[in-house]
């Protein structure tokens, strides 16, 4: 099931990464995006590395992270224990 959010770029798809938000029409994470902005990365330097998003789909999900920073940070240590503990 498909679920829209607030976002007109951000949907949760639990056959997507088990429902983590992603860019519609993609599978990339939220999480991904605002890792590499965490980084430092601007967002335009963000689509030059994932050049299959638009600034516009980078920017939205920026929004999205500053809008659910904790459920974010959750996915993104979530993320980090898997690759440390595999």
């Amino acid at each position: 099931m498909v679920v829209a959010t607030e976002h007109p770029y951000v949907i949760k798809n639990k056959k997507i990464i088990g429902g983590e938000p992603v860019i519609k029409g993609t599978r990339t994470p939220i999480r991904a995006i605002a890792e590499w902005w965490k980084f430092g990365v601007a967002p335009e330097e963000i689509k030059e590395n994932l050049p299959h998003l638009t600034l516009a789909q980078i920017f939205d999900a920026l929004s999205y992270y500053n809008d659910h920073r904790k459920e974010i940070e959750t996915y993104i240590t979530q993320n980090n224990n898997l690759l440390v503990n595999g």
